[in-house]
């Protein structure tokens, strides 16, 4: 299906999702946030399930024989999200200080500091990484830390500029898709940098309060794929077309659930 396609059965899904009155279903947005939060964090390793981030969240109940660390990245990811809802509704404006303070919510108890030959900095901070990085053992490498100060102020500026100057739907979705592609691909921090590029693409489709988008769990591979591909061809539009797929799988999950209107 071609991306002009996509959007087309993606804006009669989204027609559809709304006369449902989705938002008004008791405990809906609630357990679509956990769900997001969920497979946000399984991308990196965490193996909680749906399940077990609801008892964690609602009753306080940790999975058990699961990881402590998992458990941590969820909550902090929670907090990171409730942060950004509040920043929405204020419209706050994407900057580096935004970005900087989104990482360290996320890193927040699973951070530490580090000390490197160029210096020290602490990932729970969200300081910005003073040592360089590759995308797992034998991968492609990141941009030289050298640079990454500099890369992110720029991004941050063509992200709040394209922010004020989106107007229609897939505009704004693709808008948030990119800078999602172009965060991660400078890779400011030594850890976390997916979470926060999907909390910063979530943060830009609040701000339109438009519907958030995610991406599954089940479909990691795929992701890093399209990730490598668009970079690698300097190309957004791999990219662009796996993630209105993710939005359009999400659209028909949520519609096909059985609710009724009010």
């Amino acid at each position: 299906m071609t991306l002009d396609a996509l959007w087309q059965d993606i804006e009669a899904k989204i027609a559809r999702y709304n006369s449902l009155c989705l938002s008004e279903v008791v405990d809906h947005k609630k357990l679509y946030l956990y769900s997001l939060i969920t497979h946000s964090t399984a991308i990196e390793g965490s193996t909680l399930t749906e399940l077990d981030t609801q008892l964690l969240f609602d009753d306080g109940i940790t999975a058990k024989g699961k990881p402590l660390v998992h458990h941590l990245m969820n909550e902090d990811l929670k907090n990171a999200y409730l942060w950004v809802m509040e920043n929405a509704i204020k419209n706050t404006p994407v900057t580096v200080a935004f970005l900087q303070e989104a990482n360290a919510r996320i890193m927040k108890t699973t951070g530490t500091m580090m000390y490197v030959a160029a210096g020290s900095f602490d990932s729970s901070k969200g300081d910005f990484r003073l040592c360089n990085v590759q995308a797992g053992f034998g991968g492609e490498s990141y941009l030289n830390f050298s640079k990454v100060p500099e890369k992110t102020a720029k991004l941050a500026c063509t992200v709040q500029s394209s922010l004020d100057s989106s107007k229609h739907v897939p505009d704004i979705y693709n808008m948030s898709f990119d800078a999602h592609l172009n965060l991660v691909t400078i890779h400011p921090w030594v850890d976390g940098n997916g979470r926060t590029a999907r909390l910063l693409m979530n943060y830009l489709q609040l701000y339109h309060s438009l519907i958030l988008s995610k991406v599954y769990r089940e479909d990691k591979a795929e992701y890093i794929t399209a990730l490598m591909v668009s970079r690698q061809k300097n190309d957004r539009e791999p990219f662009r077309t796996f993630m209105a797929e993710q939005l359009l799988k999400m659209l028909d999950e949520e519609t096909q659930k059985g609710y009724v209107k009010p």
